[in-house]
């Protein structure tokens, strides 16, 4: 069925329902570690914004994004700190663990500003 807005509808019992579709998203994206957490905030805090993002379909695209952004910043991070800090290949081949020590101390500081400034707003 339809009518002169040529919106077409299927009956269901003695309701008439619009046939609506979506607009194609691709929707088999692979998010890495910061995109899965942006997509679970979003889901928890801001469901609207998911529906809505669905709905135009572009909710995987930006998940990707994020994901993408977070991963640079991240790096540049890391990066930046170990060049203040002084951590350079040298340490690594002389003291393994106090190297290990430190990355492991600036990654998790990185992954804390990348959490606060990108994941979790």
């Amino acid at each position: 069925m339809s009518n002169k807005n040529s919106i077409r509808y299927h009956r269901v019992g003695d309701y008439l329902i619009p046939n609506l579709m979506l607009p194609p998203e691709e929707t088999n994206m692979r998010l890495g570690k910061w995109g899965m957490m942006h997509k679970d905030y979003l889901l928890k805090h801001k469901p609207i914004t998911v529906a809505i993002m669905t709905a135009e379909g572009r909710f995987w695209r930006y998940l990707a994004d994020v994901d993408a952004q977070a991963n640079e910043m991240f790096d540049l991070l890391v990066e930046q700190m170990k060049k203040k800090e002084g951590i350079t290949e040298q340490l690594k081949a002389q003291n393994q663990l106090e190297w290990i020590q430190r990355i492991n101390i600036i990654q998790q500081r990185s992954s804390e500003v990348v959490t606060k400034e990108i994941i979790y707003v």
